[in-house]
């Protein structure tokens, strides 16, 4: 039997009698993904045929498989949803804040607990939408119990997400993981939109009373979701959005944020949605006999998430549109511990590390990462980007141009030295400095140039000692950081070396330049 369009007490009321979840004792629905607490990455992919072929950036991000290959996986899930006594879970949705770029959803899945996640992070229909035939319905089929057969179906492993643009369906098999439905359905909007000259992000937006919004990039650890939810401000969106013509608008209706170290007082507003009844909590430790909820724990993964309705946040914006950004944050999970805490960035700069993308893997978010991993992820979104970067980083430039949006580079990773030694940044003084720049105070601070990364650097901002601005000063062993740092320059220009060719030579010199002798460490 095909349930269709449940109300979530309903969903919760099947998905607690099937034994699929349970409930804490503040109500929320606690669930288990199994085997993967994370995105199955290296099990992604896209069809490859006469209307992807030239659009799609092909490569380990965006594996190719034949129209052939994804009907097989396709009656694999098919053959899990329609099977005899089986029941199923479908969910008529809609996913574009803006109506002008909102496209239809249909989610049908295995668990009724998946299709409470589909209901809470997408939106409700829209009660008329543009017509336009790259926004035409498109269909996810999830069934974890579905599995591939490599040798037969040419994957990498029985776990497996296809997308296939032409047909417009997604199907997933051999993962409970709730975010691959939302990255799948992201990684969607990434391919059509820009068609459409708009810009889609990987990124949190808010905005003030006062009209001036703000955008956070940034990968899943990095801290979009707790910088951007500010009881003093309008919550748009915690990850995913569109730029267009209008201005900014969200692609959800919920939020999927990370839970671990959950706190009161640094996070209210998550900590709050976190202990109420329709909140779906993924891999939190649950006592057995209590049922309260251990958000410390590690046990199970670092990567447990909080998925609830964007309506939850008292402030949240009740459209989830507004106007042009006047402030771009790039946020930085920095495992080596030197970038600041906080640069000004010129137009070409904030290209350059837009194109980088640099990051720490945070524990969790993808199999197998259990420590943070320095990596580079283009656009802040790698993962999801299906067209070439270099389109994406076309659009933001436009509309940075356009808005006249100042633009900053806000390490959110180690401080006092690297992962191992240093301490994380303290969510207070990110938020501090976030604030600063949404208001444009710290467009006025005095600033001075990095000797090797280029970028501006404030030398003081009220409310956090002038001393911890420039990250050497937090150091005890100079010598160790200036390593550092020379590494971690040289791994962005090593990285930056894959646009050879395809970005402009001015681009390019917005990068850091390695000193011929190792650079000064004076204490400022």
């Amino acid at each position: 039997m095909i349930y269709k369009n449940l109300q979530p007490t309903k969903l919760i009321e099947l998905s607690l009698k099937r034994y699929e979840t349970s409930l804490s004792k503040d109500g929320a629905l606690v669930a288990m993904s199994g085997r993967f607490t994370g995105r199955a990455a290296k099990d992604k992919y896209i069809v490859r045929d006469a209307n992807s072929e030239k659009l799609v950036d092909w490569g380990t991000v965006n594996q190719p498989i034949s129209s052939q290959q994804f009907a097989q996986l396709k009656a694999r899930v098919l053959e899990v949803l329609d099977g005899n006594d089986r029941d199923s879970f479908e969910m008529e949705l809609s996913v574009g804040a803006d109506p002008r770029y909102a496209m239809p959803l249909v989610v049908r899945t295995e668990l009724a607990y998946q299709a409470l996640f589909a209901q809470i992070m997408f939106r409700e229909p829209q009660p008329q939408y543009s017509g336009n035939p790259l926004l035409e319905p498109f269909y996810v089929y999830a069934a974890p119990s579905a599995k591939a057969y490599p040798e037969a179906d040419g994957t990498n492993s029985e776990t497996f997400i296809g997308i296939n643009f032409t047909t417009r369906e997604i199907v997933i098999g051999g993962t409970k993981y709730c975010g691959e439905i939302k990255k799948s359905i992201f990684t969607v909007m990434n391919y059509y939109l820009p068609q459409l000259n708009v810009m889609t992000m990987h990124a949190s937006a808010n905005t003030g009373d006062d009209g001036k919004s703000a955008i956070f990039f940034g990968l899943s650890g990095t801290g979009k979701t707790t910088l951007s939810a500010d009881a003093n401000r309008h919550l748009i969106g915690d990850d995913e959005h569109g730029w267009s013509d209008e201005g900014v608008f969200n692609f959800e209706g919920g939020c999927y944020a990370k839970a671990i170290k959950l706190s009161p007082k640094a996070e209210p507003e998550i900590w709050a949605a976190c202990h109420q009844f329709g909140t779906i909590l993924e891999n939190v430790v649950m006592d057995s006999d209590t049922h309260a909820i251990d958000f410390d724990s590690e046990k199970i993964t670092e990567n447990t998430r909080a998925a609830y309705p964007i309506a939850t946040i008292a402030n949240h914006h009740p459209t989830a549109c507004a106007g042009e950004p006047t402030a771009i944050v790039m946020l930085a999970c920095d495992a080596f511990g030197v970038l600041p805490p906080v640069a000004k960035l010129t137009a070409e700069q904030a290209m350059f590390y837009f194109l980088s993308g640099y990051t720490a893997k945070v524990a969790g978010t993808e199999a197998g990462i259990t420590e943070p991993q320095s990596t580079f992820s283009a656009c802040f979104g790698g993962p999801f980007m299906v067209l070439h970067p270099t389109r994406y980083a076309e659009l933001l430039a436009e509309r940075i141009k356009r808005a006249n949006a100042a633009c900053y580079l806000v390490n959110t990773g180690w401080w006092k030295g690297a992962y191992g030694v240093g301490e994380r940044m303290p969510i207070a003084m990110s938020r501090r400095i976030v604030n600063a720049a949404i208001s444009g105070e710290l467009a006025s601070v005095p600033f001075e140039i990095d000797p090797v990364f280029g970028f501006q650097v404030p030398t003081a901002l009220s409310g956090i000692d002038s001393a911890h601005l420039k990250m050497v000063n937090t150091w005890q062993d100079k010598n160790v950081y200036n390593a550092q740092l020379l590494k971690l320059a040289k791994m962005f220009l090593d990285n930056f070396k894959k646009y050879d060719g395809k970005v402009s030579d001015s681009l390019k010199q917005a990068g850091p330049k390695l000193p011929e002798v190792a650079p000064v460490v004076a204490v400022a």
